[in-house]
């Protein structure tokens, strides 16, 4: 299938987080255009699903398939359901007609939001992939950062922390790893389980380590929109995360997931401090965002997390 000439491959990628966020700044300066900027973006994205839905209907068992072609087919993907949406197809149209009935500047921000909507904080390694790093991570938030949700909010770190500290003791004694540090990384990649995985209907999937389901999981599922990020560059994807009946569930797969695969041998071996045990993790794969390590052991040494344990 040929290209047409007119898409340009250093255009912003569809759905692009930097894009997003350009529309949250213009809902308040220029509200109709924010709107028709995110009602197409909202387009892209269900352009992209399409086409995805397409792929994952196609065989792709051959010789010259593999996770990084995989990955590069999807950045085409979403460059092709760009390029449709700004030729549009009538879904955006309505949106922005639907939108306007009311206040334009607070349907531009909705619909900027929106936009968003479903996004995954942070997919994790696969389980049943082989023991090399994946070629993409999304970058997780910081829950320490301020303006986060613990940081605005430390009754919810403390509920999430009293909730969740019986599971992570029961997985700190099965990998030997801190239940702090354990509590630390589901706070950090759910924030604080306010983040977590969700299924369409907003079931939860108490994914609190979005870990991805993979051709050797046979568990429930959810999928929901993740930024990977490949040299830099953040993609949006559609991906599907393992889906659990409780926390406790949650955490014990964690604990299987480091205990099982080669990859994470190291970390096992480095749990003796927070900084070791978060730079493990990031080298063996687990996450490519360049600050996850700090972010993560940043959250370990928080006041947030130690004042959640001690009241």
């Amino acid at each position: 299938m040929a290209l047409d000439n007119s898409v340009n491959p250093a255009s912003p990628l569809a759905i692009d987080a930097n894009s997003l966020n350009s529309l949250k700044a213009l809902s308040s300066q220029d509200p109709k255009q924010a709107l028709k900027g995110a009602a197409q973006q909202f387009e892209a994205m269900f352009m992209s699903m399409l086409i995805k839905s397409m792929r994952d209907a196609t065989p792709q068992d051959g010789m010259f398939d593999s996770e990084q072609t995989k990955l590069y087919q999807t950045m085409l993907d979403q460059q092709m359901a760009q390029a449709m949406a700004k030729r549009g197809i009538g879904l955006a149209e309505v949106m922005v007609k639907q939108l306007s009935t009311g206040n334009i500047q607070d349907a531009a921000r909705t619909a900027a939001l929106g936009a968003g909507i479903g996004e995954a904080p942070s997919p994790a390694a696969d389980a049943a992939s082989l023991p090399s790093p994946p070629a993409s991570r999304t970058a997780a938030p910081d829950p320490t950062a301020s303006g986060g949700s613990a940081a605005g909010g430390g009754s919810a770190a403390r509920e999430f922390a009293d909730q969740m500290w019986p599971y992570a003791a029961d997985a700190s004694k099965a990998t030997g790893i801190p239940a702090h540090f354990m509590l630390g990384q589901a706070a950090l990649e759910s924030a604080w389980g306010q983040r977590q995985v969700r299924a369409a209907d907003g079931t939860p999937s108490y994914n609190l380590f979005n870990i991805k389901a993979g051709r050797g999981w046979t568990g429930p599922t959810v999928s929901a929109t993740t930024t990977e990020y490949v040299n830099g560059t953040a993609v949006k994807s559609t991906e599907k995360f393992r889906a659990y009946g409780s926390y406790a569930e949650s955490f014990s797969d964690y604990a299987k997931l480091l205990q099982s695969n080669p990859r994470y041998a190291e970390v096992l071996q480095n749990a003796g401090d927070a900084a070791g045990f978060a730079k493990s993790l990031q080298a063996a794969g687990y996450a490519t965002d360049p600050q996850y390590a700090q972010k993560l052991a940043r959250v370990i040494n928080s006041n947030v997390l130690r004042q959640s344990l001690t009241t």
